[in-house]
């Protein structure tokens, strides 16, 4: 029972395979104990589904309160408020088996999932508005490192020779909190964002002070400069929420590839590989044993990529960093299990891990990371929050279909419902190509810039007789 997409939390899915027979065993022996029998397997099935999928709820919860908490308290206020809630909910967690309560386990879910919402919005803002322009993808795409780190952490813990067994599984749930208290600690040595004490405080003195403490002493005046230029195109518009974002025409551009980009990342087959990679990698032909190592081999997988991307994202455009992830993506998208007819040997299974490895690889160095980062650079301090709060939506949203979806995708089209993901990610692929333009290093002025040059090409593409006139005309 791991945690979800939130900055240094395990993952989600079966990437733990021992704790989560232990809680269905604490969860049918906590019913037994009330009521005197042990409950009906549709019972303890509702029970376990119901600890499961509260998380999400709770995610869903923490991201849409998290607009409000930013306006009202600042980034790093909220992620200290934050951190204090997620220390809390990990205690209620750990102490479900010691009471006997699985009601304590569903509302620790909970909790810890609008944590997780919270800290999915809050966090990437602000990492991205403390770092200078030419270290922005670098810091945005470090978010990834400790997603990725918060899974395979949950999955080293989580084997059977360490906190994965009968007695020590409250330990492992209760390990969420580590994290938390290690940021609470750290934490109030940084300052406030620069952006937020200058566009939003119109505090200029604080804001040159949090710039030395955190860029180091030199001239930053070109940056500073470039956050006074964004604050003069803000007079009289204060922080704008989702629903404005939508019906802003000027807008619709970055919120359409914020769409695609939050759609593509759910649905282009990552979440059913993380949530069922046990399944997956049973039907491919590995032996139970090897399965917990194997997933262990994927989360380690997921790290080094999401490093590497993190070393290569500022030297790279952001624009040819989609592509080829999207591009590889779609040709090593793994299926779920042999196809019909085919005999299962050793060598399919080999081929199956191969697979999975490589889309990993081209998923977290790739797309995990530098999505992120352009959401952040499509929009300026007054419409961020309401992006990322609805790029939220889409992941914990996205994350509840799929868990609900995939079982009945592969009933359905078996070993071929990678194909559906296979057109999911050709189609991103050839939208990024068509109307992404490049990000990197660019302010909202200049992207806004891009985006008319982008639709004059594309207009030239399609229509090259109308277009040649109207540029022949005086």
């Amino acid at each position: 029972m791991g945690q979800g997409p939130c900055p240094a939390q395990p993952g989600p899915g079966s990437l733990i395979p021992a704790p989560p027979l232990h809680i269905r065993s604490f969860l049918n022996a906590t019913w037994a104990a009330r009521r005197g029998a042990a409950p009906t397997p549709e019972t303890l099935t509702l029970l376990w589904s119901s600890v499961i999928s509260i998380f999400g709820l709770g995610g869903i919860l923490g991201c849409l309160c998290s607009q409000s908490l930013v306006e009202r308290f600042g980034k790093k206020k909220c992620l200290l408020f934050n951190n204090l809630f997620m220390l809390g909910a990990s205690g209620v967690l750990a102490g479900s088996k010691m009471a006997a309560s699985f009601e304590m386990a569903l509302a620790g879910r909970l909790l810890i999932g609008f944590s997780s919402g919270v800290s999915l919005i809050i966090h990437p803002i602000y990492a991205g508005e403390i770092a200078p322009r030419s270290l922005r993808g670098f810091t945005n795409a470090s978010v990834g490192i400790f997603v990725t780190l918060g899974k395979v952490f949950g999955q080293v813990l989580g084997l059977r020779e360490l906190l994965g067994t009968e007695s020590l599984w409250p330990c492992l749930l209760g390990c969420t909190g580590v994290t938390a208290l290690l940021q609470l600690v750290t934490l109030p040595f940084f300052p406030e964002s620069p952006r937020y004490l200058l566009m939003e405080k119109g505090d200029q003195e604080a804001c040159w002070k949090a710039v030395q403490q955190l860029w180091g002493p030199g001239d930053h005046k070109a940056e500073v400069e470039d956050m006074r230029k964004e604050q003069a195109g803000l007079t009289g518009l204060g922080p704008r929420g989702p629903l404005q974002l939508l019906r802003d025409h000027s807008l619709r551009r970055p919120v359409s590839i914020s769409f695609i980009l939050g759609i593509a990342m759910q649905f282009s087959g990552i979440n059913a590989i993380y949530f069922y990679a046990s399944e997956v990698l049973q039907q491919a032909g590995f032996s139970e044993w090897l399965i917990p190592y194997v997933s262990m081999g994927i989360g380690i997988c997921d790290v080094f990529s999401s490093v590497l991307c993190t070393f290569i994202i500022e030297q790279f455009s952001r624009r040819g960093l989609l592509l080829t992830s999207y591009f590889q993506m779609t040709f090593h998208e793994p299926p779920p299990g042999p196809p019909p007819g085919l005999t299962l040997v050793s060598w399919m299974a080999l081929c199956s891990a191969i697979l999975l490895f490589l889309f990993i690889f081209f998923f977290s160095a790739g797309a995990a990371g530098t999505s992120m980062c352009v959401i952040m650079e499509l929009f300026d301090q007054a419409t961020r929050p309401a992006a990322m709060l609805i790029m939220g939506m889409l992941l914990w949203g996205g994350n509840f279909l799929l868990a609900v979806l995939f079982p009945l995708l592969v009933a359905t089209l078996g070993s071929f419902c990678f194909l559906v993901f296979s057109s999911i990610l050709m189609g991103t692929w050839i939208f990024i190509y068509l109307f992404l333009p490049e990000t990197r290093g660019r302010s909202i002025a200049d992207i806004a810039a891009a985006f008319v040059q982008c639709s004059s090409c594309l207009l030239t593409l399609l229509y090259p007789p109308k277009c040649s006139e109207q540029q022949s005309a005086p």
